[in-house]
């Protein structure tokens, strides 16, 4: 298992799977990884377009994003809560935390330049009932330092759910996407980006539980990837601002405001045959002789420019929004 942090490299409405050469896309995302990050990415090899990545090896110059996540306010106002770093990841700025996991060495295929696929549906409002299998979780950490629970994620039975938290949580939340574990080996993409991968054939397993077999229409075993979020909502605890009726008021930048879907996106882009050398060598968590790690403060520096200029933090700290606002955060 590979477990690493990979710092934010921006926040703006682009999605290179979803809206390929949109500017602005349809709703916000957080994005961390390569420098090669822009609105349309080829199917080439990424590796060879970046610089510079946010995420702990040099070698991975891969891009990962989700949605963020806003709080809306009892007055209707909405602002952003900021990622964090994550539990070992000191000294990262914010981002999200990424798993590369398989079951042993030479047994998975790494993947190929020009592969993307993504977990999840956007639209998606009712649960899947999956339970411990569930493939996306939040955490409602009930203290401060990641403290409350050392469940694996998405198996706290009493603090994992699939539905954003409903009580403020001391901690900070911790959320959790999954990827699937097959992929058909022809395919390094497909229309929706999610039918060229397949689950095992008994179903979504939990993490990390990689050992299942997979479909005849998807062969190939590949790592299982899942993205990591902490999100501090220290500053949002504050029960005069939650809702009088005492619903949740926390909302995707998608607009959902269930948490049912929470969606990730992937690009890869390690370097050569970098990430099946890690994978067949034993590599475990961020200890990894055959790859380079990149300091903190040196991830840090990697940025790309805003394409599109608008305020993602709540478009006007605490006042309510305009149409505009609104157009990028519920459409």
């Amino acid at each position: 298992m590979l477990r690493f942090g990979c710092s934010e490299l921006v926040i703006e409405r682009l999605d290179p799977l979803v809206n390929p050469g949109s500017i602005p896309s349809t709703h916000m995302h957080q994005i961390v990884g390569s420098n090669a990050f822009k609105a349309s990415m080829p199917y080439s090899d990424i590796a060879e377009e970046a610089t510079c990545t946010t995420c702990h090896f040099a070698e991975d110059k891969s891009n990962y994003w989700t949605a963020n996540l806003y709080f809306k306010a009892r007055n209707g106002t909405y602002k952003r809560i900021p990622q964090m770093a994550n539990q070992f990841n000191d000294g990262d700025n914010a981002g999200l935390t990424v798993y590369y996991t398989v079951p042993a060495p030479n047994v998975t295929t790494a993947f190929k330049p020009g592969f993307r696929m993504l977990a999840g549906d956007a639209s998606r409002r009712t649960s899947q009932n999956l339970g411990k299998n569930m493939q996306q979780c939040y955490r409602c950490y009930t203290q401060p330092n990641f403290g409350g629970s050392m469940y694996p994620p998405c198996m706290d039975p009493v603090y994992d759910t699939d539905y954003l938290p409903k009580q403020p949580c001391a901690g900070g939340i911790r959320s959790n996407i999954i990827f699937p574990l097959c992929w058909d080996g022809k395919n390094l993409d497909s229309p929706n980006h999610q039918d060229h991968v397949a689950h095992p054939v008994n179903g979504p397993t939990q993490f990390p539980i990689v050992n299942g077999a997979c479909p005849t229409t998807h062969p190939v075993k590949i790592p299982q990837v899942m993205f990591e979020i902490a999100w501090d909502t220290s500053s949002f605890n504050n029960p005069e601002d939650w809702p009088e009726d005492g619903s949740q008021p926390l909302v995707l930048s998608t607009g959902d405001s269930t948490g049912y879907g929470q969606h990730g996106d992937y690009v890869f882009g390690w370097k050569g045959n970098s990430l099946q050398t890690a994978l067949d060598g034993g590599c475990y968590l961020r200890n990894c002789s055959s790859l380079t790690e990149v300091a903190p403060r040196i991830k840090n520096k990697c940025t790309v420019p805003t394409s599109v200029r608008e305020d993602i933090d709540g478009c006007e700290f605490w006042i309510k929004l305009s149409d505009s606002c609104l157009l990028w955060l519920l459409i």
